[in-house]
């Protein structure tokens, strides 16, 4: 990792939502930075005394670094979103009232930034705590308007003072609305997509995974053999005697039978191996990258772990077993030939008196 890489991980970290964090927190910087311009160009202009601008840059900049170090280490802190939202506006409302009480015949232009604090502070907060926050900021400017008003009639006109607080908090609530409305709306959508998302999942579970035994289903494994590019094996499994133990006991053992048989298949798979239900009492196990030899004996020990097998609501006495036929793939060729072969091993293994393994040529 080069220097400036380490320098960019340092100063926004690596994790997403705290990056987003402190993308916001760029933003209201770039409006601080560009505010805090506009009056230090108004003040060499004579318009607006040069103390008041420098305090206001100094409070503002202060504001920033330490509203960096608490999202920067929110990690450690665990400070909701809400909450270090809730305290940024407060910050922006302050920052504004200054701005009001330096600007003088500009000061009009400043009532917007309140609004600009509604707006940004929406999308961590909830309509209810955006309203309260609202109403702190016609609460501190109408403070700010009242006390200059009765300190300064002469600059500060009461009647004057009493207008733009009117329309001040006319837009100020109007915007309040509108953005929790946006709110309300954007919490809805997310809603239904977070739905939608679940159910495109649920689809795609239905689409791979046979319903019965939550293995994978047939036309997944064939989308799995169509991927595989090197050698393996595959294994085609029939549970043997399987039309007796439905007759005998009931559709309902036969399905139990076929669960625990895949689930004892499943959990003795090695990593890479693929079990899918293939149809009926079949399953298909892709082996890749293992030899013939290897691979039957790997089907022989899946085959062993099936004595005492125990399948639960059937009959305790019942005894599973499973014949195998298995061949290995011969160089590029297609699986359907492949599986042709195992299909034909698993055939001489049940003439064979079943519970056993076959190999193809």
């Amino acid at each position: 990792m080069d220097l400036r890489a380490r320098f960019v991980t340092l100063a926004i970290g690596t994790d997403p939502k705290l990056r987003r964090m402190l993308t916001y927190w760029a933003a209201t910087v770039t409006l601080y930075a560009l505010f805090v311009t506009l009056l230090a160009v108004e003040s060499a202009a004579g318009m607006v005394p040069y103390a008041g601008v420098l305090g206001l840059g100094l409070y503002a900049a202060s504001g920033a670094a330490a509203f960096y170090l608490l999202v920067r280490a929110n990690a450690r802190l665990g400070l909701r979103p809400h909450l270090l939202a809730a305290l940024q506006g407060l910050f922006g409302i302050t920052c504004n009232m200054w701005a009001y009480s330096i600007t003088g015949p500009l000061r009009g232009a400043t009532l917007m930034g309140l609004m600009v604090v509604v707006v940004f502070c929406t999308f961590a907060l909830r309509p209810r705590q955006t309203l309260i926050l609202a109403l702190c900021g016609l609460v501190g400017m109408g403070t700010t308007m009242w006390w200059h008003q009765l300190h300064d009639p002469l600059h500060y006109p009461p009647q004057v003072e009493a207008v733009t607080f009117v329309i001040m908090a006319g837009c100020s609530l109007t915007v309040t609305f509108l953005t929790g409305e946006m709110n309300k709306l954007r919490a809805r959508l997310k809603a239904k997509r977070e739905i939608v998302e679940a159910a495109l999942a649920t689809i795609r579970v239905l689409a791979t995974t046979d319903e019965l035994t939550s293995v994978s289903n047939r036309r997944h494994m064939n989308e799995v053999l169509e991927e595989e590019q090197g050698p393996a094996c595959v294994a085609l499994i029939d549970i043997d005697f399987f039309k007796q133990i439905n007759d005998r006991h009931g559709h309902a053992a036969g399905d139990a039978v076929l669960r625990a048989v895949a689930h004892r298949l499943r959990a003795d798979l090695r990593p890479g191996d693929v079990l899918a239900r293939w149809g009926g009492e079949e399953f298909l196990v892709l082996l890749p990258a293992t030899s013939l030899d290897d691979a039957h004996a790997f089907v022989e020990s899946l085959r062993a772990g099936m004595a005492g097998l125990a399948v639960p609501g059937v009959d305790a006495h019942l005894r599973v077993s499973f014949s195998a036929g298995l061949a290995a793939r011969h160089g590029r060729e297609p699986f359907s030939d492949t599986i042709n072969r195992a299909d034909k091993a698993l055939y001489r293994a049940k003439a064979a008196g079943r519970d056993r393994v076959e190999c193809a040529a």
